[in-house]
Parts: C-alpha cells; structure tokens; sequence
C-alpha cells in the first residue's frame, strides 16, 4: 500500500518543525493532501507526491543522474509505487531503479531517520504523449550516506549518465544549501 495520508503529513509537519518558513512554499501540498484524490498518485492534478534520494559519498559529493524524460541532471527519484509503505521507501526504490545502489548499501544522515532534508514543488510541462497535462510536483528530497563502496549501474531505459557533484554544485539550490549546514 502506497504512503498514507496520515503519514505523508506527520513527515510534512515534522519537516516543517525544522523549517517553519517553508509553510507557505507548501500550500499547494496541503490542498493535495486534503483532495479526494490520492496524493501520491501520478495521476492526481494539480500537483501530487514524488521522492527522491540525496545520496552522498565519502568524499562528500552528491549523486546527480541524467533523466533521459526531461534531459535535467538530478537526484535519483521519482513517483510513488504501491509497494512503498512510506515515502522514504519511494526514495530508496528510485535509487536503486535508476543507479543500481540498493538500501543496503546506504543509510540515513543522523537526524533525518524519518524527515527529509528537503521539500520541493516544482513545475512539470504537460506531456501529451503520456496525456498529462501541466502539473507540480511536491518531491520528499532523503538524504543518505553512501555505507558502502558500491558502483553505480545505470537503468539505461530512463538514465542516461551519472555524476557524483561536491556540495557546492548539487543542482537544487535548496539541497545545496541545506547540505551547506550539515558541514
């Protein structure tokens, strides 16, 4: 069974006891979260529930992966499955989907157990092939430590390269800056 309601706003509400300023860039989640549709489903407009994981390395870099969809470079993620019971399982699935790195191979930054580093909305282009139409994503940002020395192996269907990035470069300036403080 997919993520609960329940628990995707307990993870919300603890997040936001860390960053009470991010109310507000979070509206849009709470009308999602008070719809009828359910929230983690990729179907469910205006804006639904994504994951993704910031894994990072010994040498304190950050994975970054090459979409293949949408040509950006990011953090391993992606939607919700019915098989993740929480949304940091959605996190961990993705990784390993789409660099090859399983569960076992990471574990959580001390503190963030049960919240993410990060919350994001942002805005998704309508995809007329997939009848989408324009949308946002609220995406759960996870951060992980690379546990143990493990090669990354791409799934070449939806990933088109790789590159582990210093903090200072991470893509989004929100992680990026967030991982500046755990320093």
């Amino acid at each position: 069974m997919a993520p609960a309601v329940h628990h995707i706003r307990s993870v919300t509400e603890a997040y936001l006891a860390r960053h009470p300023g991010e109310r507000d860039s979070l509206a849009m989640l709470f009308v999602a979260l008070a719809a009828s549709d359910y929230p983690t489903s990729r179907k469910t407009y205006p804006a639904h529930v994504t994951c993704s994981a910031i894994l990072i390395d010994g040498n304190r870099r950050m994975l970054h992966i090459v979409h293949k969809a949408s040509g950006k470079t990011l953090a391993p993620g992606g939607h919700n499955e019915s098989d993740d019971r929480q949304l940091r399982d959605a996190a961990l699935r993705e990784l390993h989907e789409e660099a090859g790195i399983p569960p076992s191979a990471v574990v959580p930054f001390s503190g963030y157990e049960d919240v993410p580093l990060d919350i994001d909305v942002h805005a998704i282009e309508a995809n007329p092939w997939k009848d989408e139409p324009a949308h946002h994503h609220v995406d759960f940002r996870w951060a992980f430590r690379l546990d143990a020395d493990h090669a990354v192996t791409l799934q070449e269907e939806e990933v088109g390269g790789y590159e582990w990035r210093p903090f200072t470069s991470a893509a989004s300036p929100t992680v990026r800056a967030k991982l500046a403080q755990l320093a």
